[in-house]
């Protein structure tokens, strides 16, 4: 079987790709690859790393008001498809799975109108342009949020969820190691992690420095990951303040997995891929959705979790430290409060969606 990957831009793009080809290698170790990003996107970086074929076209997204600029993504658009085709031509494949961002939208129409059965893979609760434009040609339509399915065409929508949520709860399952005793916490009292994204965020490390000097005496702990680039900062500053013994700051966290189930409660941005895995593992969490991102995706994923009574959601425009800190203590303190955000993060997560694209795959190339 062969497959062709598109997508980039960003990671919550790019992982689920990966993701699912490390899922379809488990069930068929003879299938082969090709991947298709742009040449400045983060997947031209990533992608040759895990020593999959990589190809790349041109392409820029549209301007969500009227613009010149737009004549001009049209005649990238076009171009992009005529190159795409020539992949196609050249790779052949079975099937073309687009996973979001710009670069989708030619490769996954020029598959779909050579009748090359085609997937698309939605990770928010709210799709973007390029995912809604692709709906009217592609097969099947994955998704990982319910929340998605009133934006795309009923017959062709597949709930899948997201394929890193299951190389999570396999990474949960698989290792017997306490990585919270390696970083310095107690493996018996209950956790919280604290985390703003790789690159870490200003607003929650501000929060979390505020609430220092509530932490003294508390039956729990807390991880807090700051973000390499804030990490100097806040060390100083929590140096000032005098050491808290049940605070633990590092600047970041190369096994996430690993920690993320043996946690008890997360408090971070509410990207799509995030939000998969904590679901899958049932883990309640307390959401501040980055403000900065297109369309506001990021509250619209939360609030998803918050109909679900898995999260509680607080927008950085209302975040304080007493805020957070009481929201924090509130889960953490109560075990009825616990066990129904866990009860309400499982019933909405999806621990095989891997496996279920893969199937889904199968379905399509006969």
């Amino acid at each position: 079987m062969k497959v062709l990957v598109t997508g980039g831009g960003t990671g919550g793009h790019i992982y689920p790709a990966l993701a699912l080809i490390r899922a379809i290698r488990k069930h068929n170790e003879k299938a082969e690859y090709l991947y298709i990003g742009t040449e400045k996107g983060l997947e031209s970086k990533i992608v040759p790393k895990e020593n999959i074929p990589f190809k790349t076209v041109k392409i820029t997204g549209f301007k969500r008001s009227i613009s010149v600029e737009n004549v001009k993504t049209v005649m990238r658009f076009l171009k992009a498809v005529n190159v795409a085709k020539k992949y196609i031509q050249d790779f052949k494949p079975d099937v073309v799975i687009g996973t979001g961002g710009y670069v989708c939208g030619p490769v996954v129409y020029a598959a779909a109108k050579r009748g090359i059965p085609t997937i698309i893979h939605e990770q928010n609760s709210v799709p973007g342009l390029t995912n809604k434009f692709l709906s009217r040609y592609v097969d099947k339509i994955a998704i990982s949020f319910e929340s998605s399915r009133p934006f795309f065409p009923e017959n062709k929508i597949v709930f899948t969820g997201n394929p890193r949520a299951q190389e999570v709860v396999e990474a949960a399952k698989s290792t017997n190691e306490d990585s919270l005793t390696s970083l310095g916490l107690s493996p018996d009292k209950r956790t919280v992690l604290v985390v703003g994204g790789s690159r870490g965020a200003r607003p929650i490390n501000e929060a979390i420095i505020g609430t220092l000097d509530q932490w003294e005496n508390k039956e729990y702990q807390c991880l807090y990951v700051t973000g390499e680039v804030h990490y100097e900062r806040v060390k100083e500053e929590m140096e000032k303040q005098g050491a808290v013994e049940n605070v633990v700051c590092v600047p970041y966290i190369h096994d996430m997995p690993k920690v993320l189930s043996k946690v008890d409660l997360i408090v971070a941005r509410a990207g799509a891929t995030t939000l998969s895995e904590i679901t899958a593992l049932g883990l309640p969490s307390i959401l501040i959705p980055s403000p900065y991102v297109t369309n506001n995706h990021q509250e619209k994923n939360a609030r998803s979790l918050e109909q679900a009574k898995a999260a509680i959601v607080i927008l950085e425009k209302e975040m304080s430290p007493e805020r957070l800190f009481t929201e924090m203590d509130t889960v953490l303190s109560s075990p009825f409060v616990w066990e129904e955000m866990h009860k309400g993060a499982l019933s909405i997560g999806k621990q095989d969606a891997g496996d279920e694209l893969y199937r889904l795959i199968t379905q399509l190339v006969k």
